[in-house]
This record gives C-alpha cells, sequence and structure tokens, in this order.
C-alpha cells in the first residue's frame, strides 16, 4: 500500500509540472462584450497587446494596424485596452472604439477593457504572464503595448516591451518564418 501511495504521489507530481494550460480554453470579450473564440485562431501566430488611448506609445496603434494589414493571413492582434497604467484609458467601449477606428483605421480585434496586473488580472494575462500556465516564461507587465506572441500551436513565443515597434524586425522575423 505505502509503495502503491509512493507511486501515485511521484506521478501527478512529475505530470501536473508539465500540465499546461491552453490558450485556447480561456474565454476573453471582444470590445462589444461578445466572446472572442480563440480557437478560431489555431494555425496563426496571436499577438496580444494591452493598449491605452492616452499613453505616449499610443501612436503605435499604427504600426499595430500595419502588421496586422501585411501578415493578416497568419496572424490575429488583439488589443486589450487597460487603464491600470497612469489612468491612460479612461473611456468606456465605445469611446475606445470610436477612438481606435477614427485616429488609427484600427481593423483588429478589441477586447473589452480589462486589468493585467494585480488580483483582478485577467485570466488570459494570467496565462500570459504565469510560467506555470504558458510552460515558457514568467514576466509582468510594465506598461502599456507590451505585446506578447503566441504560435500557431497555442505555445508563448516569447514577449516585447512596450519600446519595441510592432513592425520591428524582432516581431516580423518570427512572422516569417
Amino acid at each position: 500500500m505505502k509503495k502503491l501511495l509512493v507511486y501515485l504521489l511521484s506521478f501527478f507530481a512529475t505530470t501536473s509540472t508539465f500540465a499546461q494550460e491552453s490558450i485556447y480554453n480561456i474565454k476573453i470579450n471582444d470590445i462589444n462584450g461578445l466572446p472572442i473564440d480563440l480557437n478560431l485562431f489555431k494555425g496563426k501566430y496571436i499577438m496580444f497587446v494591452n493598449v491605452a488611448s492616452n499613453c505616449g506609445f499610443t501612436s503605435q496603434y499604427k504600426a499595430l494596424e500595419s502588421l496586422y494589414q501585411k501578415y493578416n493571413d497568419d496572424l490575429v492582434i488583439i488589443g486589450l485596452p487597460c487603464n491600470q497604467f497612469g489612468g491612460q484609458e479612461p473611456g468606456n467601449s465605445k469611446e475606445i472604439q470610436e477612438f481606435c477606428t477614427k485616429n488609427y483605421g484600427v481593423s483588429f480585434y478589441l477586447s473589452e477593457k480589462l486589468n493585467v496586473k494585480g488580483v483582478d488580472k485577467h485570466h488570459i494575462y494570467k496565462w500570459l504572464t504565469d510560467k506555470n500556465l504558458n510552460g515558457i516564461t514568467s514576466s509582468s507587465v510594465k506598461w502599456n503595448f507590451q505585446k506578447y506572441l503566441v504560435d500557431r500551436k497555442g505555445s508563448l513565443i516569447t514577449y516585447f516591451y512596450s519600446t519595441t515597434d510592432p513592425m520591428s524586425t524582432k516581431i516580423t522575423s518570427i512572422l516569417t518564418q
């Protein structure tokens, strides 16, 4: 009996180490409150970017749109509005969507406003920032327009700080592999 118990404990300890959650199972809503089914994006890269309308990096919306237009056959971009950094995304969903469309012609996905850090961190950011869930690395979101790139099979590749332009070769070289 003791041997069986030791075996079972070691089995579960070993297998749980390798069990990462699938990003495709995470629930997230678009800016209108409708579900975004991440399963639809299997086989494509997905870039998650926490965005804000009143930030020094807000002009990256233009480069994100350019990136999306250039690679949209193989890339999905989801902008995730967040008001946790300097209160730089104070608007409601309608205001955010109008701002992005009018000023930057944004045609990629925008999610509902959410938290990327703290006790109310959205589950998508728990996955993106926790090695125990994504199986690759742990990180923290430092500021608006931090980018997380997921491969065609749903594995986290890496993340890029706000200072990395969306059209940087650091990003585009991955998308052309």
